[in-house]
């Protein structure tokens, strides 16, 4: 009877030994996918930026302080993020407003300017002169004011067909003087066929003018230009192409930032500001589009403008 009980105690006791470990492998196993789960929950709120919060059912204490503090990190998160937001709409909306406010008065003055020029008695070399400060000030309030209102998402696009053929003809016929003036070789690629984009017209109008412009500051040693006109199944393709002494791979990946400028630019036939290649990039942005640029320094520079295609 007493090795009955004791081979009855040990078979309890192995029994009690397995369902222990098993529990404990359990354990460990559940511990494991609930970290997983943290940690593919929190991924993902990262990845799409949502203001979620990560959820977690479990009686574990480790793990439920772990999600607390994940959670306070969330929070601070969208805190800081909608500071910030906040702060930049802010701050757009004053360069807005500053630019708005000084182009009045400088218009003012342009005005009382011309009236006296228009006085025989007056120096008129001198006033001509101070006229085209005024002007230069002017532009670059104007553009400083249409990159403030695109950033703040205040500048109106009215998008609809567009004749592109029709626009890149008269864009580079816009600069016929100063291109010619300059001995520019001028190449003109545009198909027979009509291409059409679903596009703002002003818009590219102005994208093409500081990209043409462009060529003319930074460009002109290569003393060429050429505009083509292109199509594929993704949209619509304008290039401004030179040959003068490039863009180096550093300056590639800011150009389109905002007053950044080329620091050897030697001509002043068409001022630079550093905010025309923003202007350009934010208005296709606006339109659906992109602007970018290929350079080989010396060889061929290409600065094209994507835009959707009409297909309606």
């Amino acid at each position: 009877m007493s090795d009955l009980w004791t081979i009855r105690l040990l078979a309890i006791t192995v029994i009690g030994l397995v369902i222990t470990i098993l529990l404990i492998i359990k354990s460990k196993v559940s511990y494991k996918q609930n970290l997983a789960a943290i940690a593919g929950d929190l991924r993902r709120i990262l990845d799409e930026n949502t203001a979620e919060k990560v959820m977690l059912f479990t009686a574990d204490k480790t793990l439920i302080e772990l999600n607390t503090q994940i959670n306070r990190i969330l929070d601070d998160r969208q805190r800081n993020r909608a500071d910030y937001l906040r702060a930049q709409f802010s701050t757009k909306r004053m360069l807005s407003n500053i630019s708005h406010d000084i182009r009045t008065p400088m218009t003012v003055i342009q005005g009382y300017i011309e009236i006296l020029m228009m006085d025989e008695h007056n120096d008129a070399a001198t006033l001509k002169k101070v006229d085209g400060k005024v002007k230069q000030v002017t532009k670059l309030i104007e553009e400083f004011f249409t990159v403030s209102k695109l950033e703040s998402g205040d500048y109106p696009i009215a998008l609809s067909r567009v004749h592109c053929n029709e626009v890149c003809k008269n864009s580079v016929i816009g600069f016929y003087d100063i291109l010619t003036e300059k001995n520019f070789e001028v190449t003109i690629d545009i198909p027979e066929r009509d291409i059409f984009a679903y596009a703002d017209r002003e818009s590219i109008n102005r994208i093409l003018y500081n990209l043409i412009s462009n060529v003319i500051r930074y460009g002109f040693e290569g003393g060429y230009l050429k505009l083509k006109l292109r199509e594929d199944d993704g949209g619509v393709y304008i290039d401004v192409i030179d040959k003068g002494k490039g863009i180096d791979p550093i300056s590639a990946k800011h150009v389109f930032d905002r007053l950044y400028t080329a620091n050897d630019s030697r001509n002043k036939d068409i001022q630079g500001n550093g905010l025309g290649l923003t202007i350009a990039k934010g208005l296709a942005e606006k339109m659906g589009g992109d602007v970018f640029v290929c350079s080989d320094p010396h060889v061929k520079t290409v600065f094209t403008l994507k835009l959707k295609k009409y297909n309606f």
